[in-house]
């Protein structure tokens, strides 16, 4: 059988005037800015307006941890909120905005798959309306004020040593990890060495992503900690008079993207922080805003569930008062497998050994969101056709072992129609009572926060902190900082901090090598293992694969 590309069947599905979609997920026209035929932003006055008072249910997807195999994760919440529109529910789905970084990188595109995507594809993954762009500029203001104040006299004392801020890029570039700028001589600035972070890293991705308005954003700006005086005193982007002049860049950026599913669901997609260096999530508004329009909102959130999910319960429904009402853990056969140990070749052979070998990983994702968290979960199998009745139901069984259900899903090949099933286990599980709890307090020390997560999320045996990040506990806490959550920056290839460590390991120690804190966006950041801001292309990266045409067709974006 041929099977078309996801830009091809994204290319030839004709979509609805964005105004259209509008209407039938209830947007007021005075609400609407349109970029174009197929894209809007939703002012953010309709958050406010008594009109759209009511609260839908919330569900949360997140995955397995991620293998070369796939997971299909984004595909699993588009085909699930087109499945929940076909069997009548009000659905409507928040994701993600795609980096730059990965469509041109490993991973492709990042608007769902096969005949459950959001579109257009190709503007999604590509500048879409511009936030990431603004998030950057805003990232880079703060910057250039930041050095420029310090050639300028230094009013503030900036210790050139201690300047934290980095400027970002939304590209993988290895080459910018670090550094050393201002070397034109006296008019060029201050020389000192730097580094770029991936703008999805920025504290300003991540600012956006919790504001709750305007002016909870400007204040949030204001409060980004640039670097430290010799005397180890903190120095703000406030006393740099920066946030208005980065709120204005912001302006546009902060209201939420409008657009639809192939089926013309309405989904939103906002804001992209990649959860393995930072929180993983969309924007609360535009979270928010699907639970105001649907009876149901479908959100995601980044890699695997130690991450994203972790994360979005740990911080962000910490941040917002958010609650998800249920959990999909997306699997495959073939990524369990992968964690069994069966080679990158043989996954599509019946091999029930390293199945089972592989479903601690799955068992212990589903421990995490009922019992650590509390909270009732349906496993979404992602069905691929070399998948064996066997192994569909040894994972079955397993599951059923541990008081989850199992949901056959097929939403790649038929969209919404492949997702019925699964929709109707969320619909039955968002009428279960749940008994959700963080991962930890908030009285609780930094290093008992981050231990905290180790020990019951991860599974670790031990943290070891090193002794500059302990130094650097110290005095976040002397700051006032003791009582922020934390959100560590880890590999998404294993529960460990040991990318080449599958499964469900065991007996490990999880090191955190330095901590630093995003005071706008409210969190600590500890940073474990060998995990890096700044990612690199690999040694065939996709952007290779990528064209456009005379006429302006784009191809090979995944």
């Amino acid at each position: 059988m041929t099977y078309k590309s996801d830009i091809e069947i994204a290319q030839s599905t004709q979509m609805e005037h964005i105004g259209v979609v509008a209407e039938r997920a209830g947007i007021d026209p005075g609400y609407l800015e349109h970029y174009g035929k197929y894209k809007a932003k939703v002012d953010l006055g309709v958050m406010d307006d008594p009109a759209y008072a009511k609260r839908g249910k919330l569900v949360l997807v997140t995955a397995i941890t991620p293998t070369p195999a796939g997971e299909g994760k984004t595909t699993t919440t588009v085909g699930l909120a087109d499945g929940l529109r076909r069997i009548g529910k009000n659905a409507v789905v928040a994701l993600r905005e795609p980096s730059l970084g990965p469509v041109f990188g490993v991973k492709g595109g990042a608007a769902g798959g096969g005949y459950a995507q959001v579109v257009p594809m190709e503007d999604i993954n590509l500048h879409f309306t511009g936030d990431t762009h603004a998030i950057g500029a805003a990232n880079n203001l703060l910057a250039a004020m930041l050095d420029n104040h310090i050639f300028q006299g230094n009013e503030l004392g900036l210790d050139p040593r201690r300047v934290t801020w980095r400027r970002c890029v939304d590209m993988n570039d290895r080459q910018l990890r670090k550094v050393v700028d201002g070397l034109g001589g006296l008019t060029g600035g201050m020389p000192r060495e730097d580094a770029y972070d991936i703008t999805v890293a920025s504290e300003v991705m991540a600012i956006l992503c919790l504001a709750d308005g305007l002016a909870d954003l400007k204040r949030r700006l204001a409060n980004i900690i640039v670097g430290y005086t010799s005397g180890e005193a903190p120095v703000t982007a406030g006393q740099l008079r920066a946030e208005g002049a980065m709120a204005a860049l912001l302006k546009d950026a902060i209201k939420p993207n409008l657009v639809q599913t192939l089926e013309h669901t309405p989904a939103f997609v906002h804001g992209g922080p990649f959860a393995n260096i930072a929180h993983g999530c969309n924007s609360v508004t535009a979270t928010k805003l699907a639970m105001k329009l649907g009876d149901y909102a479908i959100t995601e959130a980044g890699f695997g569930a130690d991450l994203g999910a972790e994360k979005f319960l740990d911080i962000k429904c910490r941040a917002s008062g958010l609650v998800p009402s249920a959990v999909v853990i997306v699997a495959t056969v073939r990524a369990l497998k992968h964690h069994g140990g069966a080679s990158p070749d043989a996954l599509t052979k019946e091999d029930l050994a390293a199945l089972n070998m592989g479903l601690p990983n799955l068992m212990r994702h589903i421990e995490n969101i009922t019992q650590v968290y509390g909270l009732p979960a349906v496993v979404a199998l992602n069905k691929f056709p070399d998948d064996t009745d066997a192994e569909l139901g040894l994972i079955e069984k397993k599951c059923l072992e541990s008081g989850v259900r199992v949901a056959l899903s097929d939403v790649w090949a038929s969209g919404g129609a492949g997702g019925t099933a699964l929709a109707e286990e969320v619909v039955r599980l968002c009428g279960e009572p749940s008994d959700f709890k963080f991962s930890y307090e908030d009285d609780l020390s930094i290093e008992a926060k981050i231990e905290a997560v180790a020990t019951k999320v991860y599974r670790a045996a031990d943290v070891s902190i090193a002794p500059e990040a302990v130094r650097q506990i110290a005095r976040l806490e002397e700051l006032g900082f003791g009582g922020a959550p934390v959100c560590i920056a880890k590999t998404q290839y294993s529960f460990s901090d040991d990318p080449t460590l599958f499964g469900a390991p065991d007996g490990w120690t999880l090191t955190v090598r330095n901590v630093r804190v995003s005071a706008g966006a409210g969190f600590v950041v500890a940073l474990t293992g060998d995990i890096m801001t700044m990612p690199g292309l690999p040694k065939t990266p996709a952007a290779e694969k990528i064209d456009v045409d005379e006429d302006g067709v784009i191809s090979g974006l995944f």
